[in-house]
């Protein structure tokens, strides 16, 4: 059986090397897009290719028998881990629009299943300077040149306090529709914050820099890592009503704060377009 603590190694080592390739090599001009997805402003570069490349290749060397779930490859060796029971769930670049942009809002996400659970999360935010890290049972904690500290929510924030991030679908019929629920969370709020990376935020939300995240259309690779990291710095993340996470919707926040902002969201028909 892997142990999360070994499971977790491999995932931080392999996040701060894919990182690193993503700063180093990135070229002077931009990565130049290689491919759309949902829509022309969905963009993969060479540079996501290359990173997801790196990943699975280190990943496999160490564990053969594992299966992998990436945002460009998507699934090899099946859903539930292969001959080991051990999945990866890999976005070699969350934030892409960020990265193409040189906007420093991106980062390396991988995550660690076993038998289709989350045990294991690494996040590396390389132009931050923060690598962000938890494993099931074991705490959040967020490593800096400066050091190491372990993460906790905000709790029990009231609405009119909390600040709360969200984002935005590349389709612009989904879009439309997410401005419409945005107009009732607004004047609820502290206010609003659009980074641009599922991840960052779910971090950010964990390091006690956000209050509260939710988010239409994410998928397992942008959640994965993020929301284990939440999780073990005390929060929450949940669809509606109970629902898992995921591409319906996804809510995150400490304490409190969760039952608030699901409770607004909720007559707001969040799951339209």
């Amino acid at each position: 059986m892997s142990l999360p603590e070994d499971l977790l190694e491999l995932a931080a080592a392999t996040a701060r090397e894919a990182g690193r390739m993503l700063v180093d090599k990135r070229p002077a001009g931009g990565p130049d897009v290689v491919q759309t997805k949902s829509s022309p402003t969905d963009v993969v570069t060479q540079m996501d290719r290359a990173a997801e490349a790196l990943i699975i290749e280190r990943i496999r060397a160490a564990r053969p028998d594992d299966a992998f779930l990436g945002e460009e490859g998507g699934e090899q060796g099946g859903e539930h881990g292969g001959g080991s029971g051990v999945r990866w769930v890999i976005d070699p670049i969350d934030g892409t629009v960020n990265y193409l942009y040189d906007l420093p809002d991106w980062a390396v996400s991988i995550a660690a299943e076993v038998d289709g659970v989350a045990v294991a999360g690494a996040v590396e935010m390389p132009r931050r300077g923060e690598s962000y890290t938890a494993f099931r049972g074991g705490g959040a904690l967020l490593h800096t040149a400066s050091g190491t500290r372990e993460l906790r929510v905000t709790e029990r924030v009231p609405l009119s306090r909390a600040l709360v991030a969200t984002g935005f679908g590349y389709d612009a019929g989904r879009r439309a529709a997410q401005a419409r629920v945005l107009t009732g969370v607004l004047p609820a709020v502290r206010d609003i914050r659009r980074g641009g990376s599922c991840c960052v935020d779910l971090c950010s939300l964990a390091a006690g820099r956000l209050d509260a995240y939710y988010e239409r259309g994410v998928q397992a690779w942008d959640i994965a890592a993020g929301a284990l990291i939440v999780q073990e710095a005390g929060g929450r993340v949940e669809g509606l009503h109970g629902a898992a996470p995921g591409p319906e919707l996804t809510i995150a926040a400490g304490p409190g704060t969760f039952e608030a902002l699901h409770d607004l969201l909720a007559p707001l028909d969040p799951l339209r377009g």
